[in-house]
C-alpha cells in the first residue's frame, strides 16, 4: 500500500464473497465465490496499463498476453516468453497430483520474498509513472512500459 500510494496509484482488491477482506486504502470488489469469478472479474476489467498481481498462472498467461504488468506475490514479473513452460510444468504437476504422486508445495514466503516483491513492483510502477510524464522515447527501446 505504501508503494502504491507513494505513486499515487489506486489499488483494487478483488475477492469472492467466501473472504473477508477490509481496506480504508484500497477499493475492495466482491465477486460471487464461483472457481473463476475472480478472475473472470479481472480478465473483463483489467486495461492495459494496469499492474495485476497474482499467483495464478493460467491468469497471468492470459494478462501478459494482453499487454499488462503482471508480478507474483514473490515479485517474479511474468514476460509472455516463459508463459508457455510454466504453463507446461504447472500442467504437469497437475497430473502428478491427479494420478497420486505428491509434488512440492510452494516455499515458505520470506523476508526476502517481499524485498523482491516491493522492489520490482517500484520498477514496473516507476517505468509506467516515466512512459506518462516523458512519452514513449524515454521510456524503454520499445516504448511500451509492460515489455521490461
Amino acid at each position: 500500500m505504501e508503494i502504491a500510494k507513494r505513486f499515487n496509484v489506486e489499488v483494487v482488491f478483488v475477492s469472492s464473497y467466501s473472504h473477508d477482506i477490509h481496506s480504508e486504502q484500497a477499493k475492495i470488489v466482491r465477486v460471487d465465490s464461483d472457481k473463476e469469478a475472480a478472475d473472470l472479474f479481472i480478465m473483463n476489467h483489467a486495461k492495459r496499463n494496469d499492474v495485476v498481481i497474482t499467483q495464478d498462472h493460467a491468469l497471468a498467461s492470459i494478462l501478459v498476453g494482453r499487454g499488462l504488468s503482471v508480478l507474483s506475490h514473490r515479485g517474479k514479473i511474468f514476460s509472455e516468453d516463459e508463459m508457455i513452460t510454466i504453463l507446461q510444468l504447472r500442467h504437469w504437476s497437475q497430473k502428478q497430483r491427479r494420478s497420486g504422486n505428491k509434488t512440492k508445495g510452494p516455499k515458505a514466503f520470506t523476508t526476502s520474498d517481499r524485498e523482491h516483491f516491493c522492489a520490482n513492483l517500484r520498477k514496473i510502477l516507476k517505468l509506467k509513472k516515466e512512459f506518462a510524464e516523458k512519452g514513449r522515447k524515454h521510456s524503454n527501446r520499445t516504448g511500451n512500459p509492460n515489455e521490461m
